[in-house]
């Protein structure tokens, strides 16, 4: 038997493969399905089952690519109506695979279909359970999340039924059984979410806030409510293109990673209305870019910040690339749901910079360089989370944070030169780029951040926005 969690960092999900005696089943699969196939492949394995813990609300699951290019049987747990042919297993439902047993129980709360899955070994010891996002490493799901898809809802109640879930469904279970979730730290299904992917029951229950043995209900449901960030745009989209299908991501890579000259792509992004989305790194975006693009990074938490700031996952791309990452943006905006990527720039700014067509960039400073000019009367920008910033910002300077950008517009000074800057560099240009296709032009980015900042001259200060 080979259990496996295969963990995709950027976007905080964990999915797993399961093998026993020639069978495997793969849990929670990402859209790009390739990998499973190959690893049943390489154990002489047929995939036989593709279970999901749920309407996944962060990331569209390979669930439907891989069920037709292997032929395995997708599962979902009790109350789950998918628009696809799938079986919806029953509260203690088992499937055979090898020679193990896969149990399904039933554990509403984070959504009403949200289902845990019990690894049950030859010797019937259960050795495993798969908890999708019931029961993280110290935190629970959210139970904000299916608010969206029934009026009849409301996050009191859901936090209700998950409280009962935890407590007669999986705190029950053997204090060894090993806990494997689907997420990490990272993730915004939950709030408090540890850096480790795996536990023992007993441990969580020692650890985990969520699982004391004393908590009533009512303590359970504030503090599980308590500090609940406003969950991403793009989540429920994701959820309803669980629910209802998508087309398979070989058809987004075909049409995605066409090539377009310089010419070509002018020609499309105004016929198309389709968004320039720069992902190569932030000091090439700042040195020259094409004007009115947005910058998010490959090399930064890239897809979760495309769905919390483009927020409509059918909006038109066109996309501006590292040569060679033309085929893995593509595929990381399509575990976000970003299907409509029109096509990539051949050759880069470079190109379009030799085709005659202008550039724009964005004034970078290091933190030295800022400290050198920096007075009372500097406008600092601080880009980070409120969180972030109340744990020490440099003085009378105010928090925006990159998440909020598009409600706090008007808070932007647009008649003054401002210096921006976030934690390490990553965000601020984000920022800077939104702002600059939005009008603002007199920025000045500052690089490495506040990380940079804390070693120069500029006196910062601990307390709440200024």
């Amino acid at each position: 038997m080979k259990i496996e969690q295969i963990y995709t960092g950027c976007i905080a999900q964990a999915a797993y493969y399961l093998e026993s005696n020639g069978e495997a089943a793969i849990f929670d699969p990402l859209r790009e399905v390739q990998p499973y196939i190959d690893k049943a492949a390489k154990d002489n394995a047929a995939i036989k089952y593709i279970f999901e813990t749920h309407f996944h609300a962060d990331f569209v699951s390979g669930h439907l690519d891989l069920s037709k290019k292997t032929g395995a049987k997708i599962i979902y747990g009790p109350t789950a109506q998918p628009e696809f042919n799938a079986v919806i297993a029953t509260d203690g439902q088992e499937f055979k695979l090898g020679n193990y047993t896969i149990k399904a129980i039933h554990t509403p709360g984070h959504t009403m279909e949200s289902t845990c899955y019990i690894l049950i070994n030859e010797a019937g010891k259960m050795h495993a359970i798969i908890t999708g996002d019931t029961l993280f490493i110290g935190d629970v799901g959210r139970p904000d999340l299916a608010q969206a898809l029934s009026t009849s809802l409301t996050q009191e109640l859901l936090a209700s039924h998950l409280y009962d879930s935890l407590r007669n469904k999986i705190m029950v279970l053997p204090d060894d059984i090993i806990v494997y979730p689907s997420h990490g730290a990272g993730s915004s299904c939950g709030k408090n979410l540890s850096k480790e992917t795996t536990d023992t029951l007993g441990n969580q229950k020692k650890i985990n806030y969520a699982l004391r043995a004393d908590m009533t209900r009512e303590e359970f449901i504030t503090e599980l409510l308590d500090g609940l960030g406003r969950p991403p745009a793009y989540f429920p989209q994701n959820v309803m293109m669980n629910i209802k299908g998508y087309q398979s991501l070989d058809t987004v890579l075909q049409s995605g990673t066409k090539a377009l000259s310089p010419a070509e792509f002018e020609a499309v992004a105004n016929s198309s209305g389709a968004l320039v989305l720069d992902v190569r790194h932030e000091s090439d975006f700042t040195k020259a870019h094409i004007p009115n693009s947005v910058f998010i990074g490959l090399n930064g938490n890239f897809a979760p910040w495309v769905g919390a700031l483009i927020m409509d996952v059918k909006q038109p791309l066109l996309l501006v690339t590292p040569a060679g990452k033309e085929k893995e943006t593509i595929t990381r905006l399509a575990r976000v749901g970003f299907d409509n990527t029109l096509g990539c720039l051949d050759g880069g700014v470079e190109a379009w910079a030799n085709a005659g067509f202008e550039t724009d960039s964005i004034q970078s400073v290091s933190p030295e360089v800022f400290a050198d000019a920096y007075n009372q009367d500097t406008v600092v920008v601080d880009s980070r989370k409120p969180s972030e910033f109340d744990g020490g910002h440099v003085i009378n300077a105010f928090n925006i944070p990159l998440d909020f950008v598009n409600e706090q517009l008007a808070e932007v000074p647009k008649d003054k030169q401002f210096y921006i800057h976030c934690a390490g560099g990553y965000r601020s240009v984000i920022m800077a780029s939104i702002l600059k296709s939005r009008g603002y032009h007199d920025i000045i980015n500052v690089e490495k951040g506040f990380a940079g900042i804390k070693n120069t001259t500029v006196k910062t200060t601990i307390g709440q926005t200024v």
